[in-house]
């Protein structure tokens, strides 16, 4: 029972990791690339869909990472888990005091009503997100290391 923790767990953080990865690598580039008002739009959809997964997602992630290292306080690579439950409480904490305030006004632009800095806004988003990313891989790392 614990190995099927330990491997759904890693499962579930590595599908988010790639995720966000993806958003960060591909997604946001290709939107920016389209014409006229299309990355603003794609931003504004994909903002209000992954916006309402994604907190679901970090939160179970998060509590199965925590019952992981519970689980197995005693075992080889808890605290390679411990860390890695660390570095996913981070990306919670960015996700909520720096990344959702964005997110949440993003998703409610229209091509007519927008702010005069949605650009900036979106370009801080997005180097906040590269951070994120980096610390989720950094997690999944550990979590996928604590297996071997």
């Amino acid at each position: 029972m614990f190995n099927a923790l330990e491997i759904v767990t890693t499962v579930i953080v590595g599908v988010m990791v790639g995720v966000e990865f993806c958003v960060a690598v591909f997604v946001n580039p290709i939107l920016d690339a389209l014409p006229g008002d299309g990355a603003q739009r794609g931003r504004s959809h994909g903002a209000r869909l992954l916006g309402a997964v994604m907190p679901f997602w970090y939160l179970s992630s998060l509590v199965l990472v925590v019952v992981w290292w519970a689980a197995g306080r005693g075992e080889d690579g808890a605290r390679l888990v411990a860390a890695g439950g660390g570095l996913l409480l981070v990306s919670v904490l960015m996700s909520v005091l720096l990344l959702v305030p964005i997110n949440n006004r993003s998703k409610e632009w229209t091509v007519g009503d927008r702010p005069a800095d949605w650009k900036q806004q979106t370009r801080r988003w997005d180097r906040l997100h590269l951070v994120r990313v980096a610390v989720i891989v950094g997690a999944f790392a550990l979590l996928v290391t604590a297996l071997a």
